[in-house]
């Protein structure tokens, strides 16, 4: 049998009984997950060690591996939605958006620029909660507690600003086909000034606490360093390939939900390394505020929240128990009795981690055909044994860390 086929811990036993032979070093392996309090989900590295060097890693994924692929093509389209919460639940509402907006263009669907509007803060919102997560929690792999006790509080803040909105908080199912389920309260608004005003102060305050502190520098600069060539032959997206010094976003190469009626600055970073990743996710969370102000301050006169499509469009529900017609078009959409267009499409949006693509293809039928998910944790992920090579230990933690593999998106 090849070496190569062998299960890793008898190749690397061949490994370190060979190394053993030739200069009589110690060579070990050791386990990192799958279930660590420092891997960030549910998976497992297995790395060759010379001491506290890493000399190989294999990864291996799937210990939740949910099948949602293959759950939604066993779905109507209108009930898929709650398995796009479930990929990167750091920032739900980009998935529900993403699907939402990939279904539109299936269906030849123009959304209302207010709907729109309301998109662009939701999807900016969960972007801010998903960097908020990522850098707070690579302070807490370097030691640092108090920065992630204090910024979290505004992530709470956020999923208030959510409940106004649909009801629901992590996992949002927010939103339906051409818009909302409802106009947003007076009191999401107010919330979501408070929030504006009070948050851009305290993250000033977290980046103070960490860009200049030398005990993070020393354990962030020049650690886990990866080339723009190299990122973007692996497929790297998202600020794990800005800070690699490529300006690549979808919001600007292919906008979508109206993003070209807003200015912001892409982040872009040069070296690469875990230092990078944390201050273009940190800068990212400015322009999303900048964002957000500048939808709020543009937003559209009336009050349309989706578009006129009652084929697809759930009827308000005190209507179904009145109206015989409203039951027939609910019973309808709910069931999936809708007929859609064969076609193959492609939607995608810049999620938290990168590119988020929907990749669907339809028959006619009452369910997808197929439906792919590009989950940019999945692609990049392929690179942590290359990064983490000749690393320490205690290097390879914050280097995941800061790639921010989110398990629910790597193993869907």
């Amino acid at each position: 049998m090849s070496e190569l086929l062998l299960p890793p811990e008898h190749r690397y036993a061949k490994i370190i009984k060979e190394k053993l032979n030739e200069d009589g070093s110690e060579l070990s392996v050791l386990n990192l997950g799958p279930t660590h309090p420092a891997t960030h989900g549910i998976f497992q590295n297995i790395l060759l060690m010379d001491g506290e060097r890493i000399l190989e890693a294999e990864p291996t994924i799937g210990y939740i591996h949910r099948a949602f692929e293959k759950i939604a093509e066993n779905r109507p389209f209108y009930q898929i939605t709650p398995l796009t919460d479930r990929m990167n639940y750091c920032s739900s509402p980009i998935n529900n958006m993403g699907w939402w907006m990939t279904l539109e263009k299936l269906l030849n669907i123009e959304v209302p620029k207010r709907a729109q509007y309301f998109r662009v803060i939701v999807m900016e919102l969960a972007r801010i909660t998903d960097h908020l997560i990522c850098n707070s929690i690579l302070g807490v792999d370097t030691g640092a507690y108090t920065g992630f006790l204090y910024v979290f509080q505004f992530r709470e803040k956020v999923y208030e600003i959510y409940e106004e909105i649909c009801g629901a908080r992590l996992t949002t199912n927010m939103g339906r086909i051409g818009g909302f389920e409802r106009d947003w309260s007076p009191e999401a608004f107010r919330k979501l000034e408070v929030f504006l005003r009070d948050f851009p102060v305290a993250w000033q305050e977290f980046e103070n606490l960490f860009e200049r502190n030398r005990i993070f520098l020393d354990r962030t600069v020049n650690v886990g360093a990866i080339s723009a060539e190299q990122a973007m032959a692996y497929g790297f997206t998202g600020p794990n390939l800005r800070a690699a010094g490529v300006d690549y976003d979808v919001r600007v190469a292919h906008p979508y939900s109206s993003y070209e009626d807003f200015d912001f600055i892409v982040p872009v970073g040069k070296s690469g390394d875990t230092y990078d990743r944390f201050c273009v996710r940190n800068a990212e969370v400015r322009e999303s505020l900048s964002i957000i102000r500048q939808a709020l301050d543009k937003m559209p006169a009336g009050n349309e929240y989706h578009a006129e499509v009652p084929d697809y469009y759930l009827p308000p529900k005190e209507d179904v128990y009145t109206s015989m017609e409203s039951l027939i078009y609910h019973f309808k959409i709910v069931m999936g009795e809708v007929p859609v267009p064969v076609a193959e499409i492609y939607h995608p949006v810049e999620g938290g981690n990168g590119e988020l693509g929907f990749y669907l293809v339809t028959d006619g039928s009452r369910t997808p055909y197929r439906l792919h998910f590009r989950r940019p944790c999945f692609i990049y992920y392929q690179a942590y044994p290359e990064m983490i090579k000749g690393a320490l230990l205690s290097d390879a933690i914050v280097i995941l860390s800061s790639l921010n593999v989110i398990a629910g998106e790597l193993d869907a």
